[in-house]
């Protein structure tokens, strides 16, 4: 039996990807790979991913800060206040909608979409561009594809 893993405030493993900073807290390799978590922050005004739906893993979050606009409800999510859930299947699209800062962790199940972040990091490092294109290319090696849910 693995023991407990704890994350500090100032460790894990940090992925700068353009405006969108994310920290894994927990990349599966103490879970069994049942479960993966980090903590994503957007900065003021910055666009999400592009629409998506995951076919393979259920994803939460809970705000921390800021006010984002997840569009599973059309409505800003307050910190303090708000969590969600994305069930495999359902079209989800992250959007920051404030002046501030937009924080929220985030756990995936199972931990098959922790590596999609590392892979934005390497096309980035690679001099590849961070598009909706490419985006939605890297998406699609986790079971991800682009959904039209919302206009």
């Amino acid at each position: 039996m693995a023991d407990v893993s704890v994350v500090g405030p100032a460790d894990g493993e940090s992925i700068q990807l353009g405006p969108t900073r994310m920290r894994i807290l927990e990349d599966g390799s103490n879970t069994g790979h049942r479960l993966g978590m980090g903590e994503i922050t957007l900065a003021p005004h910055t666009e999400g991913p592009p629409q998506h739906r995951h076919a393979r893993h259920d994803e939460g979050f809970y705000v921390v800060s800021g006010r984002a606009l997840h569009r599973r409800r059309e409505r800003p999510r307050r910190p303090g206040r708000d969590a969600g859930d994305g069930p495999a299947g359902r079209a989800a699209h992250l959007r920051e909608s404030d002046r501030s800062d937009h924080g929220h962790p985030q756990h995936l199940h199972p931990d098959l979409y922790v590596n999609y972040f590392r892979d934005l990091r390497d096309m980035i490092a690679g001099g590849q561009p961070l598009t909706p294109e490419s985006t939605i290319q890297a998406m699609s090696r986790y079971a991800t594809e682009p959904a039209t849910d919302f206009a």
